[in-house]
């Protein structure tokens, strides 16, 4: 055999014990008369030893071994006169009687250690030998954890797990799809999921009343630290269910994944609506480790003189507590801050509220001391808090103002890590207007049910329309989302139209479930959970990257692989397919 035991197990119990192992050598030490070998594998770090007096032949072999040389060694394990109290063997060390090397290795492009000296790009390419770092496994035990704790979770609940199709068809909605062509049906094309939505309905018309998936899913978009072109999710379905049943079952599962992966006792979650989200932080996943929420001053500061309050749809304000020393280069930069492209403020305005009671602003010229304790009255501001007021159009501000919000949180370490703050975000409209397409598109997607007395509102005033679906949102990031959905094929065709399909069009795209929906469609709903996201926020890393096993690049790209890459011209022939020459 090759190991008896591995390199993370052996202890002081087993002083005196003949063993075998095996691994990848980590560093080795000269030290004249005794050369020390540091041995890893998955599951650990042992020492050999290697005695110049006793086995010089063995010694010098020792020597010559490189970084990464798989070796097998045989010997006895020994009590470790320099003990290593930070790695479980430390207390002991392995007497080398015998070396074998099973493969060689070259040097490494960087060093194999906990601490890298391998920038991201390098590691990404030689990704093989950057998951042996201990980090990097960890990593993927991690992922391995919530997986196993989420399939035991919903199995014991009674969920079947079903896998979906990966070839599908191409529909509109949604981000971009991938598309893979048909070489058995010459110019088709299947496209590769954005979700299993329609089929997981399907197993609802099916009877399977509690399905779940962890499944990999794709879209042919954009990429940033969250984002991949492929990526996972845990999907599940259920029957004869209501808003309220899918909050309780996947808070449940929420709080059953914090309490066994990391021993966090979870609090119940709070309700947001999006209206309520949208007017108190601006967003539609607020972070609600902190407090500084908006407050609206328009009524207050407007028919002042002083023009851009007065021109402004809505004037907002922030309070950072005890902030008020902040001083004109600090507040400069906070303005240059909202200026830059990404966020798009014109300016901002600073009131200070000084522990003497006076205050200070940038616009003193125009407001009386009596005005700005008005604005301090209406924001619940205290001696020595800083008052940062934002102007404009309504929609643009309030998203001008989570940002600054959430770059105040940290500046101020509001936004703890190790602490985890769920809510639900409920309420949300079922559409949104697109000012290009000069039309309605689904906020989350067309299968989503509007609010039963909303339903009368549809054609008259579709705006205003509530959909029944809620997100999952912890620490301001959006873990995940879901409806309730449509079952009744009237309902479905009646939201189609209102998205602008014809009803050639629907038909053409959505007819099989149309149809299935004639025979006996129960009332359901579901949710999507981002099984990347998930597992990051647990491992405390804001990128996805470091939680997938053979991540994409920012470009799309496997950088390892080198993919995507050409093909060849006969397998272009087959497919029927021929490239546009560049113009």
């Amino acid at each position: 055999m090759y190991r008896t035991h591995t390199c993370g197990e052996l202890n002081e119990e087993n002083i005196g014990l003949e063993v075998t192992l095996s691994g990848w050598v980590q560093k080795s030490r000269d030290l004249g008369g005794l050369t020390f070998v540091d041995l890893r594998d998955r599951y650990g770090i042992t020492q050999l030893v290697f005695n110049m007096d006793k086995n010089e032949e063995l010694c010098l072999e020792a020597r010559k071994l490189g970084r990464e040389f798989v070796i097998q060694v045989k010997g006895n394990v020994i009590e470790r006169s320099n003990k290593n109290l930070k790695i479980p063997t430390g207390k002991i060390e392995i007497e080398a009687s015998s070396i074998k090397i099973l493969n060689k290795s070259k040097t490494p492009p960087f060093t194999i250690e906990d601490d890298t000296d391998g920038g991201e790009d390098l590691r990404m390419k030689y990704r093989y030998l950057d998951l042996r770092r201990n980090p990097v496994r960890s990593n993927l035990v991690l992922r391995h954890q919530l997986s196993m704790e989420t399939r035991n979770y919903l199995s014991n609940n009674d969920f079947i797990e079903v896998e979906t199709p990966y070839l599908i068809k191409s529909t509109p909605e949604g981000a971009r799809d991938f598309v893979v062509p048909s070489r058995m049906n010459p110019g088709q094309f299947y496209a590769l999921p954005q979700s299993p939505q329609t089929f997981k309905q399907l197993l609802m018309v099916s009877g399977f009343d509690k399905y779940f998936q962890i499944v990999k899913c794709f879209r042919d978009e954009d990429l940033r630290a969250d984002r991949q072109p492929e990526f996972t999710q845990i999907d599940c379905e259920l029957s004869y269910v209501d808003q309220e049943d899918i909050l309780n079952t996947f808070e449940g599962m929420t709080r059953h994944l914090f309490k066994k992966i990391k021993g966090i006792t979870l609090d119940e979650f709070p309700r947001m609506t999006y209206d309520d989200a949208m007017e108190n932080y601006g967003c539609d996943k607020p972070d609600i480790r902190f407090g500084m929420k908006f407050n609206y001053l328009t009524d207050l500061a407007q028919n002042k003189g002083f023009k851009i309050f007065d021109d402004s749809e809505a004037v907002i304000a922030i309070v950072a507590k005890g902030q008020a020393d902040y001083s004109r280069k600090q507040l400069d930069k906070l303005t240059d801050y909202v200026r830059r492209e990404q966020i798009g403020a014109k300016g901002m305005v600073y009131v200070k509220y000084n522990a003497d009671g006076s205050t200070k602003s940038s616009v003193d010229k125009f407001y009386s001391s009596e005005d700005l304790a008005e604005w301090a009255g209406r924001c619940g501001t205290e001696a020595g808090d800083l008052m940062l007021i934002l102007s404009g159009e309504r929609e643009k501000t309030q998203k001008q103002m989570n940002e600054l919000r959430l770059f105040m949180g940290d500046k101020m370490e509001l936004r703890t890590a190790g602490v985890y703050k769920p809510l639900w975000v409920i309420d949300f409209p079922l559409l949104e207007w697109d000012e290009e397409s000069e039309r309605y598109h689904a906020m989350h997607h067309p299968f989503t049910s509007p609010k039963t007395e909303d339903i009368d509102k549809m054609e008259s005033d579709p705006g205003a329309v509530r959909a029944n679906a809620y997100d999952l949102v912890i620490n301001g990031v959006e873990i995940g989302g879901g409806s309730i959905r449509i079952h009744d094929r009237g309902l479905q065709e009646r939201m189609f139209d209102l998205l602008g399909f014809t009803k050639e069009e629907a038909e053409a795209q959505f007819g099989f479930l149309l149809n299935a929906f004639e025979y006996g469609a129960p009332p359901h709903g579901g949710i999507a959970l981002g099984f990347d996201r998930l597992a990051s926020m647990f491992g405390g890393k804001d990128s996805i990257r470091d939680f997938i096993a053979f991540p994409k690049n920012n470009s799309g790209r496997d950088v390892m692989i080198d993919a995507p890459s050409p093909v060849a011209e006969e397998q272009l022939d087959e497919l029927e397919l021929k490239l546009n020459p560049k113009k």
